[in-house]
């Protein structure tokens, strides 16, 4: 789609840098720059540049938005405006940045029981010669694994890439996440075998693929994929709940089990605590600590042990 306003050829300089760093996303940002685009040519056809007057009354917030939906609609105008600054392209003002709403999310406690039904279900998904059906049988089991044992996130699981997997040695590198900071994780010798074995099967439908789990169409799977898929094997494997789990539980199940694992091995855990935080891409350590409010035993015996700490050790937290 040809951009129609009068700043489209920086629009398409600016996307061209962006796929050239690796930080594009199609499905988010493609659709909201379009819109912005679009906004601009329709309703102010007399301006010959960008202007502030466009900025302002592309961002501001909506009767019907939350700040953190004005906030992904926003994000993408907000980056094309810094990218124009910091070339002195343009002196227009970034959109304020709103502060999202504070909510608390309780992720849902896996049982054993329900986790082996469920990668039973990834196990033994139907058989189909079409391709597609071929490469979701293959990809699936072993996506899913990665997340829960790993801890990773979904988004850091999808844009994974080959060259960014060592088998030889079981590291991932993650190059780019949700901190954009750069971070090592071991995977596990059973995982690693296991993605070995995918790596080999895999090659006979994409023996040259960019990502390590790859589409059809040569790119990375979108979120909506992971989430939809996630969901119907969990229907499948353990019926319709209240609360239907997400993928990114998967993470939170991660953190609380490597937690509560440290129980009975005293309170030396400032190291294991570092570790589990690094390897999770947190920011800070507040976040991790988070988790120990999800743990019971461990908040409790940490109550009695420290009670005039403890508030400090464990923050309440907002997500």
């Amino acid at each position: 789609m040809k951009f129609k306003s009068v700043f489209s050829a920086l629009i398409d300089r600016f996307i061209e840098y962006r796929k050239a760093s690796g930080s594009w996303n199609e499905l988010c940002y493609g659709k909201n720059i379009r819109y912005f685009d679009h906004f601009c040519a329709v309703n102010f056809p007399e301006d010959k540049v960008l202007t502030q007057s466009m900025i302002d009354a592309w961002c501001a917030k909506r009767s019907t938005e939350k700040n953190s939906t004005n906030l992904r609609r926003t994000q993408v105008v907000k980056l094309f405006v810094d990218y124009l600054r910091h070339r002195e392209l343009t002196n227009v003002l970034p959109p304020p940045r709103l502060k999202p709403e504070s909510y608390k999310y309780t992720p849902h406690f896996f049982e054993e029981d329900e986790l082996i039904r469920f990668f039973q279900a990834c196990d033994h998904i139907y058989e189909h010669s079409r391709p597609e059906i071929a490469i979701i049988k293959l990809i699936i089991p072993v996506f899913f694994r990665l997340l829960y044992s790993t801890g990773m996130r979904a988004i850091e699981a999808r844009m994974l890439k080959v060259n960014n997997v060592n088998l030889a040695h079981g590291v991932i590198d993650i190059q780019k996440s949700k901190g954009h900071d750069q971070r090592y994780v071991a995977m596990h010798d059973t995982m690693t075998s296991l993605m070995v074995k995918y790596d080999e099967a895999i090659a006979e439908y994409q023996p040259s693929r960019e990502f390590f789990f790859q589409n059809l169409r040569g790119g990375h799977y979108s979120s909506n994929w992971v989430q939809k898929n996630f969901h119907a094997l969990w229907k499948q494997a353990n019926g319709t709940i209240f609360k239907v789990p997400i993928a990114n539980d998967l993470r939170h199940h991660y953190a609380i089990s490597n937690i509560n694992s440290w129980i009975d091995d005293g309170f030396a855990v400032t190291d294991k605590l570092l570790y589990l935080s690094k390897s999770m891409g947190h920011q800070s350590l507040q976040t991790t600590t988070y988790y120990y409010s999800l743990v019971p035993r461990l908040a409790d015996t940490l109550r009695d042990k420290t009670e005039a700490g403890f508030n400090i050790i464990v923050p309440e937290a907002t997500w």
